[in-house]
């Protein structure tokens, strides 16, 4: 059965209209104050509550926020002898559904009850509903996202293995994308980057060099200074991989990093000659993890340099080549490395 709760501190209009309302069919519950009301809705439910506005003590409009606060389903009418504008706005501001003129008359407040239920029925309905969109919205996001997040990854790794191959072929390369992508991360990290940034920076390491599967080996090998013309052919490493990692769409952040990752703070890099700001920032620690793992591995033609020593030779290119901020933030990682790093004494 419907229950309902009379509020009202006449007893004569509470037993009337108790007697109307059982007389329909509805459990009916009365209480003679706002205390009253209010310690009867902390133990029990109703789907409605008719309350009187003016009341002894706690006003019939004290008591709607704290009844719906107790059950934001409980449809209320308010009840009142002063017909006028100001009334009926404050009644339905404070979350009253409708309001009757005393004395009421009995089959406005049928019609005033059934409205109220009806009322009340559609917004538990809708409120239902909305969770139900709300959830499988959330449930289809979260499965879009991971389905975007399995594709990534399974893009990554097809690249990877472009990578794997080529660095297979060329033992100077060899475990370098990885270093790289590691301690651009760390940079990223270091210079306080959001963790989204700090991944398509790692992603953008292992990717980066995917464009040398279409240079020379002779001359990505090769002992001694390249010409001028072979230059520009290994230049082409940059073009060559945006073409082969084009069709990753979901990885965009992490292309625009590697397209701009020669380019130099000065603008005597490639492929666009951007300077300072205009390049992205994530090409910028791209850049100097990329280099920086350079001079410290095996080259054809040179012997790698120790960490300290490459952070020196890379002072001179501060402002040129390197952003001093990301230069700053290489040099505070590398020497926590080298902290870290047991002491040749230390070794057994």
């Amino acid at each position: 059965m419907t229950r309902i709760l009379i509020v009202d501190d006449e007893e004569t209009i509470r037993l009337a209209l108790r007697k109307f309302l059982r007389s329909r069919g509805f459990e009916v519950e009365i209480a003679g104050s706002g205390d009253q009301a209010l310690e009867v809705l902390d133990r029990e439910s109703f789907s409605l509550m008719l309350c009187d506005v003016r009341m002894p003590g706690m006003t019939g409009v004290q008591v709607v926020p704290q009844a719906r606060a107790r059950d934001e389903d409980l449809a209320i009418i308010m009840l009142t002898a002063v017909n006028d504008a100001a009334t009926a706005t404050e009644v339905l501001s404070a979350g009253a559904s409708d309001y009757l003129m005393k004395p009421v008359e009995l089959a406005d407040l049928q019609q005033a009850v059934d409205r109220a239920l009806l009322k009340r029925t559609e917004l538990m309905e809708k409120r239902r509903v909305d969770k139900l969109i709300r959830e499988e919205v959330a449930l289809r996001t979260a499965e879009l996202e991971r389905e975007k997040e399995s594709l990534r990854l399974m893009s990554v790794s097809i690249a990877e293995t472009l990578i794997n191959a080529m660095e297979a072929k060329d033992v100077y390369l060899r475990g370098h994308s990885q270093r790289v992508a590691e301690l651009a991360g760390q940079l990223a990290e270091e210079l306080g980057l959001e963790e989204t940034i700090c991944e398509d920076l790692r992603v953008a390491g292992r990717l980066h060099d995917v464009g040398k599967i279409g240079i020379r080996e002779a001359i990505l090998n090769k002992p001694g200074s390249l010409t001028a013309e072979e230059f520009e052919h290994v230049k082409q490493h940059v073009r060559i991989g945006l073409e082969i990692l084009e069709p990753l769409f979901h990885i965009r952040q992490p292309l625009k990093y590697i397209e701009h990752h020669h380019e130099h703070w000065n603008g005597a890099g490639y492929p666009l000659g951007l300077t300072g700001p205009e390049i992205p920032l994530g090409a910028r620690v791209l850049c100097a993890a990329d280099t920086f793992d350079a001079l410290t591995s095996k080259r054809a033609y040179r012997e790698p340099l120790q960490p300290m020593a490459a952070l020196e030779h890379l002072r001179v290119d501060v402002g040129k080549q390197f952003d001093p901020r990301v230069y700053e933030a290489l040099v505070r990682v590398i020497e926590r490395r080298m902290a870290a790093r047991p002491s040749a004494s230390a070794r057994p």
